[in-house]
């Protein structure tokens, strides 16, 4: 997942790469001195020719000693992947094959949507060796981003003379969902009262069906787990113990069209929604269950087959990382015909959308219930803070009171329709973009535990 290192040799900037150092403006000013007594006698000012003159000497001997740009280059690295909205560093490693000391100025051109702007670095290189220097980058946007072009400024042991030059170091980088948040999802699975985690995989106990152990009688345990016949053996109640079904089958449906642009917290409602559905299948292939996905606008835009693994695992992460949003509105009734046909058995669909502020019942609410009779559908709706903000908030005039009613309606409207599909047997919730990936981690462990699949 870490970008492979580049390297490349620095070539001439434009046809005339040089310029002069900061040290020669410094002299150049100090010769300014000689005004002064100038204005006495007007020989001093031939003193400051002559300075000048020297200046512009020692600036073409400093040139004429600098090396040409091909004995420099450098190296592009990356020390982890890179994750939405998580500081990742990145290094620049110079190596120098002149027989001098050179000063390195360096910019990289990287894109907006990695920094806001580009890193400017310093470093010294002695003769025959390297030095290298980092810098952080903070992906605002997922997929994959060009980098290519390293501006560089080197100036000898003066400092009175510089070159320019740049280096060609092509990298395409893949900004993947926010990984680290997925790793901190992943911490439910260690919950005393359900999991036991294992080396290579975890084990829930719970109210599945699958007999996993005995332990003695404890408060509160269901009569009907109780094994009469270790009772009988050991004379005291045992309790039979039972761990969760594996190899049920996990699809998470991502709405990626228009309704879904929406920015809140400086992310767009999708990619709250990447990141929640990547802490949701890790949980759920680590638990053993196999994992589909199926992300969807006016057509089908990604779908990887319910499978489990490690190797799913990987497919999972680079497809989320290519998901974007739509301008158009969603096909909802297209998702639903889509995984009426992958999936013929029951499983547990979890639906990651919003809803449409229409008169009319939203087409999304149509289609889900179209998948009530085979399926347990898991539908999230992506909550609006601002929304709930303006709901709450004590109006001190006529046109605050008219935003704070059509906002409390428009809240009542969609716990309205969540509340039509909790009665045709779904489980549909809100969720705030910050509590998304807990819910849906909580949400998927419960229904484990009540075997409801």
């Amino acid at each position: 997942m870490i970008a492979a290192p580049v390297e490349g040799s620095a070539r001439p900037f434009k046809r005339l790469g040089f310029s002069f150092g900061y040290r020669f403006f410094l002299f150049l000013l100090m010769g300014l001195i000689w005004l002064v007594p100038a204005f006495v006698n007007l020989r001093f000012a031939y003193a400051m020719v002559l300075w000048d003159g020297l200046l512009l000497a020692a600036w073409l001997a400093d040139l004429w000693s600098l090396p040409k740009p091909h004995v420099l280059s450098l190296r592009r690295s990356w020390k982890e992947p890179l994750a939405l909205s998580v500081s990742s560093q990145g290094t620049i490693t110079a190596i120098n094959r002149s027989k001098a000391t050179l000063h390195l100025h360096i910019v990289d051109a990287l894109p907006s949507s990695l920094r806001s702007a580009p890193p400017a670095l310093q470093m010294t290189v002695a003769p025959g060796g390297q030095a290298e220097t980092a810098y952080s980058v903070q992906p605002r946007k997922r997929g994959t981003i060009a980098v290519r072009q390293v501006y560089l400024r080197y100036e000898g042991i003066f400092r009175i003379a510089d070159r320019w030059a740049v280096v060609d170091l092509p990298q395409q980088l893949t900004i993947y969902p926010n990984i680290h948040e997925a790793k901190r999802q992943a911490v439910y699975l260690v919950r005393s009262r359900q999991i036991a985690l294992e080396k290579r995989f975890s084990r829930i106990r719970g109210a599945g069906r699958a007999f996993e152990s005995l332990r003695e009688y404890q408060d509160g345990d269901d009569f009907g787990d109780i094994c009469w016949t270790a009772t009988a053996r050991r004379g005291k109640l045992v309790t039979r113990l039972f761990e969760l079904e594996r190899s049920q089958t996990i699809w998470i449906v991502l709405d990626t069209g228009r309704l879904m642009r929406a920015r809140v917290a400086e992310l767009s409602k999708l990619d709250h929604a990447v990141n929640a559905a990547l802490a949701l299948g890790q949980v759920a292939l680590f638990t053993g269950d196999r994992v589909g996905l199926l992300a969807y606008a006016r057509n089908i835009r990604r779908r990887i087959p319910a499978l489990r693994g490690s190797s799913q695992l990987r497919q999972f992460l680079e497809t989320l990382a290519s998901i974007h949003e739509d301008q158009w509105e969603a096909d909802h009734l297209l998702a639903v015909s889509q995984l009426m046909r992958d999936q013929k058995r029951r499983s547990l669909v979890v639906w990651i959308t919003d809803l449409a502020e229409t008169a009319m019942t939203p087409e999304v609410i149509e289609a889900a219930a179209k998948l009530l009779p085979r399926h347990l559908v898991l539908f999230v709706v992506i909550g609006q803070p601002d929304l709930r903000a303006t709901a709450a908030r004590r109006p001190e005039n006529a046109s605050e009171m008219y935003q704070v009613s059509a906002a409390q309606e428009m809240i009542h409207r969609r716990e309205l329709l969540l509340a039509r599909l909790r009665e045709h047997g779904a489980l549909a919730v809100e969720a705030e973009s910050g509590e998304l990936a807990p819910l849906l981690v909580n949400s998927y462990l419960e229904i484990k535990r009540k075997n409801q699949l």
